[in-house]
């Protein structure tokens, strides 16, 4: 085998892939790709009508591209609209575990940010734009909104500059080609368009980072002369170039092998907190000392053990074929499966690994691999291959600010329509003595006698079941019932949902009136229903939350 699989050389721009595809690249899996980068730049939500429009797929495509990813676990159907799920974010798991940057620095971006109480980043490069991979944001009227996995260009950001301090004269090339050919950065659709040489242009600008005059940032020698100057230098500032308000400055983080950026720290403000120059002179040092931490701390990394890899995946894809036929597309499901070989301890892996991984046939993991090459998914190197950063566009930015609340939500209207009893979700309020808990998701059920709680409410922990469940106050049995206590005639059951590390930290409840439930019911004939909705929430919080922050509400 070659180092590249693919005859084409994959491309260098931010924006659509150019030139045919390889022979042997898999077009159900190219469709696919297109159909989970349509929902992600959309916000997660597109009806089949507009999937059509936007990715120029035939409707009866994306009928059957929709109910493959659904089969998957990475989207749900609510009426019309395909709407992604947790479950998609494995996808740039696998990325991020196999880089392992977020998991060895991200404590050190936390940490920074509570003490500046500002914003901090981490980004890598993904060929001539920036993509996010830790975010750490403080929560506030006037907050910065970008999220892991958007991808912003290089030259309207602070780290751009520091990466492209790196960057080949084939390098420049492509940037020069891409601002060219996409003057308003349509191909970025995590920033705000901008007019090329209008009014808006001239009122922002870099002069605060040691320029005396304004760069524009439509001149091509000013981005130029700012990662000149990001090189020796050895930071750099953006001066609302993405937006105005918007400041920031950034140190890289450097390989402690190869001594090139590994990634970069970034701390982000607004201009009625920090001008650009006190981020230049009262934050630098504090940024500079924490990335002198996280060089440390990658010196001192030990290799990643390899984690397990996926199981039983291929016949997985074959049984899902045998009982749904058509609509079932097995190419894509079998090629998107390959993504998630990847992971801690697996960066770098041959063609044998993956096809050994996945238990797919050689041929068809190479003709995978040959794909997600020439869309920019996957690099290809000395007989091995990596995750590219791309892979966090597909699906992983809209979800890496979900809240517990909303992932839980579509669990809880399909409860309640099961059950035909309403359901919902607690967490205990912090601070409260005695206890309190407050309802953050509820979905009711369509009855003339029900329950009705609203979100926000709080009530007393101990005499409900969900406050119960939640501080396991009825010792090992695994749930809570309350008989009556808040309310005559209200009886409910309810179980702890649980966090990565097993702490309880919200609950999940059925309530029924007791001419209708008696309590022996809801032990048998609902907890087996709560308890398999808690273990769904369960794992959409756990992989949502491997590399952000999931709130509760």
């Amino acid at each position: 085998m070659t180092a590249s699989l693919s005859p084409f050389p994959s491309p260098f721009s931010s924006s659509a892939v150019p030139g045919e595809p390889p022979a042997e690249a898999v077009a159900p899996l190219i469709r696919g790709v297109a159909v989970l980068t349509a929902l992600t730049e959309a916000g997660g939500t597109l009806s089949a009508s507009a999937l059509e429009r936007r990715t120029g797929l035939a409707r009866s495509t994306v009928d059957r591209i929709t109910a493959t990813l659904a089969r998957m676990g990475y989207v749900r159907q609510d009426g019309r609209d395909a709407v992604l799920t947790p479950r998609v974010m494995e996808l740039g798991n696998a990325y991020l575990a196999a880089l392992r940057l977020p998991a060895l620095l991200d404590a050190h971006a936390d940490a920074l940010a509570d003490e500046l109480d500002e914003s901090v980043s981490l980004a890598v490069a993904d060929r001539d734009g920036i993509r996010f991979i830790h975010q750490a944001t403080r929560r506030r009227a006037m907050s910065v909104s970008f999220r892991i996995g958007d991808l912003l260009p290089a030259e309207r950001t602070a780290p751009g500059p520091l990466f492209a301090a790196e960057w080949t004269e084939t390098e420049w090339a492509h940037w020069r080609a891409r601002r060219a050919a996409d003057p308003t950065d349509a191909g970025f659709p995590a920033v705000p368009p901008r007019s090329p040489g209008g009014a808006d242009d001239a009122d922002v600008g870099v002069v605060a980072d040691g320029f005396d005059d304004f760069d524009d940032f439509d001149d091509f020698d000013g981005f130029e002369a700012r990662a000149e100057r990001a090189r020796r230098e050895g930071w750099a500032l953006d001066d609302q170039l993405i937006e105005p308000g918007l400041v920031a400055v950034s140190v890289p983080v450097r390989d402690p092998g190869t001594g090139r950026v590994a990634c970069v720290a970034n701390v982000v403000s607004h201009t009625s907190r920090h001008t650009a120059a006190d981020l230049r002179d009262t934050l630098l040092p504090r940024l500079r000392t924490a990335v002198a931490a996280m060089e440390r701390d990658l010196r001192e990394a030990r290799p990643a053990e390899p984690g397990p890899p996926p199981a039983g995946l291929a016949v997985w894809t074959t049984a899902s074929k045998h009982e749904l036929g058509r609509d079932f597309v097995e190419s894509l499901a079998r090629g998107l499966t390959v993504l998630t070989a990847f992971g801690e301890g697996r960066s770098a892996l041959t063609l044998t690994d993956v096809a050994k991984a996945t238990g797919l046939a050689r041929a068809t993991a190479r003709r995978a691999l040959i794909t997600y090459e020439y869309l920019g998914l996957v690099r290809a190197a000395d007989r091995a291959f990596t995750l590219t950063p791309r892979v966090l566009s597909l699906g992983y930015p809209p979800l890496s600010r979900t809240t517990l609340a909303r992932l839980a939500t579509p669990h809880l209207r399909a409860l309640a329509d099961r059950l035909q009893e309403p359901t919902a979700l607690a967490v205990l309020v912090p601070g409260t003595d005695p206890a309190e808990i407050q309802y953050v998701a509820v979905a009711a059920a369509s009855r003339v006698l029900t329950v009705d709680i609203t979100v926000g409410t709080r009530l007393p922990a101990s005499r409900t079941a969900l406050g119960r469940a939640l501080l396991e106050l009825d010792g090992p049995h695994g749930h809570a019932l309350a008989d009556e206590e808040l309310e005559s005639g209200l009886r409910s059951i309810a179980v702890p949902v649980r966090d990565r590390a097993g702490r309880p930290v919200a609950a999940l409840n059925v309530a029924a009136h007791a001419a209708r439930r008696s309590l022996e019911e809801l032990v048998t004939d609902v907890l087996p229903e709560l308890r398999t909705t808690a273990g769904r929430i369960q794992d959409d919080l756990r992989t949502a939350s491997r590399f952000s922050g999931v709130p509760l509400s």
